[in-house]
This record gives structure tokens, C-alpha cells and sequence, in this order.
């Protein structure tokens, strides 16, 4: 498999390398050069094979033969160490729980594909070649990373937070494990980190002399395996003769665009709902035609505080840049933290179901779009526990929620990270 840049002024390149480089040197995203659908008989017949079965089946044509089959059946094995069930909530809504592994977040999946694919193609090497993974977060990504990367031989990880925007059990996922794993705290937005890892990305005062990575969802590796989730929640399905809908809380939109992959290869996905907060970039370009980022704005949907989504081009690319295409596919609402909380409010009250906000605005964007969409089933994604969230939630909830293994073994940990508020100590940082 080979893979292109986005942005068309680099060259073709493979999926190590790919992986490797995070970034193409033109700036742009990479994207497989050709999707190959998968045989409508195994389609047909998913619920006859195994989380790991239907993974691998999904992501061998990405790989190629870069990783032998042995190898990359190794890597989906201890990559899916955890469930994704399918619980009903509502008249014909469901929620598919993407929080059950070691971090508490959907980006578990990614992060830990990666982290395994990079430590494979480290091992074949004759001679070791350290590599510096990049990744800034509006939340989750830092968690997963830190812990899916932590102990890998010849990676060393380095992990871009805003100051006071992201919750305090997450930021304890993301500064107490040491090790490899180091942060940094930025004094600005998860915007200005983001922008910070690209201009690193094209320093060649860094890149002549160390390998630096991604692990944002700019990357194949974290990107690709997400499509998982898409067959995993329709192989439960007990009614695969009605239309689907998935309703995805987007910030970034590797996610939903990991979606639209899975529906590319063949996977029936009647329609996406993307539910944002206020900041409402790619709603907007759906009702008026204009694409204009902004400066993110803060809310209690931390995650997706993101003015400039990176994977957005990649949805333009699968729906070949053409906007009347996207909107047949595609359908997007925004709401308040008002709005957000109230959703908390009734999935508890109404549903005896503890979500956390940005599945709750999952759950509002779905309930609108089956308002004139009646005759489908939807699912919406629940990215994050909602013990990651407890000074948001709706109130009263939080007394009732059992603190899970996983945060008890980080929450009383000593925070470690370095503050920085420019570009230039960052240089600084990754030189030392």
C-alpha cells in the first residue's frame, strides 16, 4: 500500500514510512492511494468471526506486506484487550461504549496500534534509531499515548497539553507515568499545541538530526485502526436490515472520518451525524458552503475544543472535495454547555444512563437528525468515562460513580510536566 500527501507536492511514500514521519514534507495529511472493498460475503456474515478476525481483515490491505501477517495479527491481538458493547438508551438510539481499555478513552485503540507498529519496525533494524513522538491534546489523545507507548524500546514520547483545558483526570493519565513519557504544559490553547507540533514537523534544524512522529490522528497508525469500532458496533446489531446512522462527537474528526472508511469498504452506514460544541467549524461549512477555522473555544466538552480540525481535509478527500456529496453523507448540529448539561440531566433521569459530555452531545445531534429521520437506528459514539469528568457532569452524578482500577492507579501520582508558553522552548526541550 502506498500513500500520498493531501496536499500533492510530495512524494508517494509506504506505510513505515508513513507511520514514521507522522506528516508528509509538503505539510500534508497521508491517504492510501486505493481502498479495496471488503467481499459482501464477509460483510454478510461478520457475526460468524471475531473482534480480532474482523480487525485484522480490516487493516491488512493498509499494511501490505510491510508487517507479516503473524506480526500484525500479534499487534490487533494486544491492541483489542478490551470490549466496545453496544447498550440501548432510546427509541431506536444506542450507545457504543469506547472506554473500557487501559486509559478510559476511545483513543486507546489508536494509540496502542501504533505504539506496536512502531516498535516492530524499531526491531528489525540493525542499527537503533530512537524516535521522538509529538502529539499535542485537547484531552484523551495524552492519556492513550502516554500508556500506549509507555516502556516502548527507541521511542521516547512528548505530549503538548493546554494549561487548565483539560480535566484533572486526564491530565494525571498524561503527567505521572515518567519513563519515556514526558509533558509539557502550554500556556494557550490545544490550538497553539497543535501548531506547535507542525512547525516541529517542519524544522529542519530538528528533522536533520532526530526522527520525530506523530501520534495525533494525524497519523496512519492511529487514525486507521478507529474504523474498528464501526464493524465491531454493527456485527451487535440485532437488526442489520435498518438503516444505520452513527452519531460521532467530533473535535478533530479522525474518528467519524475513520467512520466514513469503514462505510468505503463496504461496511452499510446509511448516514454520519456530527455533533460539535461551540466550536462549530464543520457545521457551519455544511449549512453555508464557507470553511473558515477560528480560534477554539473553551467548554466542558474539552475534547473537542478544536477551531482547526486536521482530518477534515481527509473527509474532503473520501467524498472527492465535492460539498453536495459530503452533505448526502453527512449532517452536523453544534450546542451550548447548557444544552450539553441538560442532555447529561435527562440521559440519567429518562434513561437511567450516566454519559459524559461529549457523548451527551453525541446523543442531542442523533435525537435532531431522527426528528425527520424516523425509519433508521442510530448509534452514538461514547468516547471517554465519564469519571474523567467529574467536576461537568450533571449534578448529583458524580457521588454515584465507582472510581474504576485504571484512574485509581494514576489519580494520587505526582504531576510532571514543564511549562512552556512558545514555540522556541519547545525547540529548546526536544534538542536537550
Amino acid at each position: 500500500m502506498n500513500y500520498f500527501s493531501l496536499n500533492k507536492k510530495a512524494p508517494n511514500t509506504s506505510f513505515e514510512e508513513a507511520v514514521v514521519k507522522g506528516l508528509a514534507p509538503d505539510k500534508g495529511l497521508y491517504f492510501p492511494d486505493n481502498i479495496t472493498p471488503l467481499s459482501k460475503e464477509f460483510i454478510d456474515t461478520i457475526e460468524n468471526y471475531s473482534d480480532n478476525e474482523i480487525a485484522y481483515q480490516v487493516i491488512k490491505q493498509f499494511v501490505g506486506d510491510e508487517i507479516p501477517e503473524t506480526e500484525l495479527k500479534r499487534i490487533v491481538s494486544e491492541t483489542l484487550c478490551f470490549d466496545f458493547p453496544v447498550v440501548p438508551i432510546d427509541k431506536n438510539i444506542s450507545s457504543l461504549e469506547l472506554y473500557h481499555g487501559p486509559t478510559m478513552a476511545f483513543k486507546d485503540v489508536g494509540a496502542r496500534f501504533m505504539a506496536r507498529c512502531l516498535g516492530y519496525f524499531n526491531s528489525k533494524k540493525t542499527v537503533q534509531e530512537d524516535v521522538t513522538v509529538l502529539v499535542a491534546t485537547s484531552g484523551d489523545t495524552g492519556g492513550a499515548v502516554a500508556s500506549g507507548f509507555l516502556g516502548v524500546e527507541g521511542v521516547d514520547v512528548v505530549i503538548l497539553y493546554p494549561s487548565g483545558k483539560v480535566s484533572a483526570v486526564q491530565e494525571k493519565q498524561l503527567t505521572t507515568l515518567g519513563k519515556n513519557i514526558r509533558a509539557l504544559e502550554v500556556q494557550g490553547t490545544f490550538d497553539d499545541c497543535q501548531t506547535m507540533v507542525k512547525k516541529a514537523f517542519l524544522d529542519t534544524d530538528l528533522t536533520d538530526h532526530m526522527k520525530l512522529t506523530s501520534a495525533n490522528s494525524i497519523n496512519i497508525a492511529r487514525w486507521l485502526p478507529q474504523m474498528f469500532y464501526f464493524f465491531f458496533a454493527y456485527k451487535q446489531l440485532k437488526d442489520k436490515s435498518k438503516k444505520l446512522v452513527f452519531s460521532v462527537p467530533s473535535g478533530n474528526y479522525g474518528n467519524i472520518c475513520a467512520g466514513m472508511m469503514a462505510q468505503k469498504l463496504g461496511l452499510p452506514i446509511a448516514h454520519f451525524v456530527t455533533g460539535t460544541n461551540a466550536n462549530k467549524v464543520v457545521p457551519t461549512y455544511l449549512k453555508t458552503g464557507k470553511y473558515v477555522p477560528k480560534p477554539s473555544v473553551q467548554t466542558i466538552s474539552n475534547a473537542m475544543d478544536v477551531g482547526a480540525p486536521s482530518n477534515f481535509i481527509r473527509i474532503k478527500e473520501i467524498h472527492n472535495n465535492n460539498l453536495e456529496a459530503l452533505r448526502k453523507n453527512l449532517t452536523g448540529f453544534s450546542y451550548t454547555d447548557k444544552e450539553t448539561t441538560a442532555a447529561l440531566g435527562y440521559l440519567l433521569k429518562n434513561c437511567n444512563y450516566i454519559a459524559e459530555p461529549h457523548g451527551a452531545i453525541g446523543y442531542l445531534a442523533l435525537k435532531n437528525y431522527l426528528k425527520t429521520n424516523t425509519d433508521v437506528q442510530g448509534i452514538f459514539l461514547e468516547t471517554a468515562h465519564p469519571v474523567k469528568f467529574l467536576d461537568v457532569l450533571y449534578p448529583g452524578v458524580a457521588k454515584n460513580i465507582k472510581i474504576p482500577s485504571q484512574i485509581q492507579a494514576v489519580i494520587n501520582l505526582k504531576k510532571e510536566a514543564t511549562q512552556i508558553s512558545e514555540y522556541d522552548q519547545l525547540k529548546v526541550f526536544l534538542k536537550a
